[in-house]
């Protein structure tokens, strides 16, 4: 399902619980600067496949070209598993979205020049970029008058609202109701009053009562995954209501 930037319900509203920052996905990168760790290692792999896109979007929107923009990407990413810079974080401060994008942009200006002159890859490990899948979501992004910070960040949102809806798909699906996800789940992008009730119910055999219960749980847990899943991107004691606001504030921005 396509993400919408006009999606609802995504300012802050309700406590989140301590608990969702001991673990996340920010404490992981911290956890990784241990080189004796090879759970954190692997985590900080899937951080790189779940998060790499925001990234080829920045470089793409610095006019590089798109095999200059996956040959980059791919290499920062290879540095990034090495750790080159994981030893110096400040472990108090800082979220993932910042630290990813000023470590690219170290990158591009001070390693790039060395790095493309070498052989494509370097025959190393890196990250995979499908060419093909990485143009086709550039091409759909839009809004050519947005500079490249503005994209990341809108990127960098969209990414999130997708781990999130996939999330809540699982869900669904584990608890044998995939079938009442496909048909609810055009309810998390329109607003209440766009909803038509009377299809929603007639798809799933149920009363209109019992769609609109249905569409109303379905929003509702998403808001609580969506809040989790930015959470895992900052660090503890942040303020997760700011980080909120920040990100539906680049979801509209021009």
């Amino acid at each position: 399902m396509g993400i919408s930037s006009s999606h609802p319900d995504l300012t802050p509203e309700s406590h989140v619980p301590d608990d969702i920052f001991v673990t996340t996905r920010w404490t992981v990168v911290l956890a990784a600067g241990d080189r004796s760790s090879p759970q954190a290692e692997r985590a900080l792999e899937d951080i790189c496949q779940t998060y790499w896109f925001p990234l080829y979007a920045y470089v793409r929107r610095r006019s590089h070209s798109k095999e200059d923009a996956e040959d980059l990407t791919q290499e920062f990413f290879r540095q990034l598993l090495q750790r080159h810079w994981i030893e110096d974080v400040d472990r108090n401060k800082g979220r993932l979205r910042a630290f990813l994008i000023t470590a690219l942009k170290h990158f591009m200006a001070k390693e790039w020049r060395r790095v493309s002159a070498q052989k494509r890859g370097g025959g190393q490990h890196h990250i995979s970029i499908d060419p093909g899948l990485a143009e086709g979501r550039y091409a759909a992004v839009g809004s050519p008058q947005m500079d490249a910070e503005a994209l990341f960040d809108r990127q960098w949102a969209l990414t999130l609202l997708e781990l999130t809806v996939k999330q809540l798909e699982e869900e669904y699906a584990d608890a044998g109701k995939a079938t009442e996800f496909a048909v609810l789940k055009d309810g998390l992008v329109i607003s209440h009053q766009a909803i038509d009730y009377p299809a929603v119910a007639s798809r799933l055999d149920i009363t209109e009562g019992a769609a609109r219960v249905g569409v109303h749980r379905l929003r509702k847990r998403f808001r609580q995954l969506y809040r989790e899943e930015v959470a895992q991107t900052l660090p503890p004691g942040s303020e997760l209501d700011e980080e909120l606001r920040y990100l539906a504030e680049s979801l509209v921005r021009e």
